[in-house]
């Protein structure tokens, strides 16, 4: 008989600017965003709880954010001062379970199935982790316990800021027929329109189409539906997480204002590219790949629509070039932003977007 497993998902709230307003106690009451400058066409990385109230959002460009709320405190982030915080959060992860999965600096899966902490509580174990997070480090967590990481996550969610949620193995059936497909993994504007149109817009309406069809419809992101809106995941927590993208990308203070001044640009921001990549360590002593790497371009046109270009090949200059051709040729407007990067595959499962 199985063990039914524990997996605790603890999410700090607002990480950079929950720092922030822990070393500015005046910064706490007020609007905070922390961000790139608006003459430079910087973007929110992320943003207080009253800045929220607002419409203020991450990943918006921060000349929007500033015209929802004129009064918003705006700082560059400190990334050094973040990685001590994240560091102190994860020492105390270890005090519970050496099963962690790091998904960023403020944000972990924790299996602690079988262990004894707490009296082998997973509830316990989160609040006490979030109580020592707020005394040690200075800033609020909140927490998901569930019997899967797909349902943890989800949870934790669930009553940010500062709150835990508990999903049991015999509330699951109940809580996922509740639940909007719009929470699943994976589920974009674009997917949750998609399935909107076909009358699921909740999972138990989901579960009502078969697997063969979804997979017809979505290819292996329908499997992956099928089993999300049932709560099915059986995803282990991984010590250790291949890296699965590396990219650079740069906004510009003035549009790029054709495919001439687009391809101009390319060699400054592929050479920066090479650079991060011979220092990640994806390529070996003798240049042969550890893992197969799929040259990506990301273009932002002027009108904040955005695509991106993918295809096998080495990501050189001219790869690069192909594909900014390609995709420039979908909006054949001026350009805001240019990314490039790779997908980065060991054994060839699919990978999540590369500019999440």
């Amino acid at each position: 008989m199985s063990v039914e497993r524990k997996i605790i998902h603890i999410d700090c709230d607002c990480f950079y600017a929950a720092v922030e307003m822990r070393d500015r106690p005046a910064l706490r009451d007020v609007p905070l965003a922390v961000g790139g400058a608006a003459e430079r066409r910087g973007v929110i990385a992320t943003c207080n709880y009253p800045a929220r109230r607002f419409g203020v959002r991450s990943a918006m460009s921060t000349r929007t954010a500033l015209q929802r709320c004129p009064r918003l405190v705006l700082v560059p982030p400190d990334f050094q001062r973040y990685r001590e915080a994240s560091q102190a959060i994860h020492a105390i992860f270890l005090d519970y379970t050496d099963r962690i999965e790091p998904l960023s600096l403020d944000e972990a899966y924790l299996d602690v199935t079988g262990l004894s902490h707490c009296r082998g509580s997973a509830s316990l174990m989160a609040q006490e982790i979030r109580s020592r997070i707020a005394a040690e480090v200075g800033i609020t967590a909140s927490a998901g316990i569930a019997p899967n990481k797909l349902l943890a996550k989800i949870a934790s969610d669930w009553r940010k800021p500062d709150g835990q949620f508990v999903i049991t193995p015999g509330e699951i059936d109940a809580f996922m027929c509740e639940l909007p497909v719009a929470r699943l993994w994976g589920v974009g504007k674009a997917t949750a329109a998609r399935l909107a149109d076909m009358g699921a817009q909740t999972c138990a309406e989901l579960q009502r189409w078969p697997l063969e069809r979804l997979v017809q419809r979505f290819g292996k992101m329908g499997a992956s539906l099928y089993r999300q809106c049932r709560g099915i995941d059986a995803r282990e927590v991984v010590r250790e997480r291949m890296r699965k993208s590396l990219s650079v990308e740069q906004t510009y203070a003035q549009d790029l204002a054709d495919l001439e001044a687009c391809l101009a640009a390319l060699p400054v921001l592929v050479d920066d590219f090479a650079a991060r990549f011979a220092r990640s360590g994806a390529v070996g002593e003798h240049a042969e790949p550890l893992v197969r790497a799929k040259p990506v371009v990301k273009i932002k046109f002027d009108d904040f629509t955005q695509t991106t270009v993918e295809a096998a090949g080495a990501p050189t200059l001219s790869t690069f070039a192909a594909l900014l051709r390609q995709g420039w040729a979908r909006g054949a407007r001026p350009v805001r932003l240019l990314g490039v990067g790779v997908r980065l595959d060991e054994a060839g499962p699919t990978q999540p977007e590369l500019w999440d």
